[in-house]
Parts: C-alpha cells; sequence; structure tokens
C-alpha cells in the first residue's frame, strides 16, 4: 500500500510539472523595465537558486524512506 501511494505521488509530481514564473512583483516591475532577456535570465536564476533546498530535502526523504523499510522489514 505504501509503495503505490508513495509512486502516485511521484507520478502526481513529475505530471504537474509546467512553465513556473518564480519572479515577485517587484522583481518582475524592475525585469521589465531591462527588458525580455534580462527577464528571462532572474526568473532561471531564482528557479535554480530554489532548487538546492528542494534537492536536499528530497536526499532527506528518500534517506528516510530507506530507513523506513528496514526497520518495517525487522
Amino acid at each position: 500500500m505504501r509503495k503505490k501511494r508513495f509512486l502516485g505521488m511521484c507520478f502526481i509530481g513529475v505530471c504537474a510539472v509546467q512553465a513556473v514564473q518564480a519572479q515577485c512583483s517587484i522583481c518582475t516591475k524592475t525585469a521589465s523595465q531591462l527588458g525580455a532577456g534580462p527577464a528571462s535570465a532572474l526568473n532561471s536564476a531564482i528557479l535554480y537558486l530554489a532548487a538546492a533546498p528542494f534537492a536536499i530535502m528530497g536526499y532527506i526523504g528518500y534517506r528516510w524512506w530507506k530507513n523506513e523499510k528496514q526497520i518495517n522489514r525487522s
């Protein structure tokens, strides 16, 4: 049951990926004055910086899941 739930959540997470606009309202106004190129670069940089905490949380979650799996087998 847990494996099916985990796989279902992973499937939903992968399918829910779409174009993301990560800029706050102030950054959007500033970037729009600079032009389309810098605005796109700023948006990409914000998403790049947000990826590290999510990767760390994913690694911790994976280790927790693997540890729980071993404990439940015992």
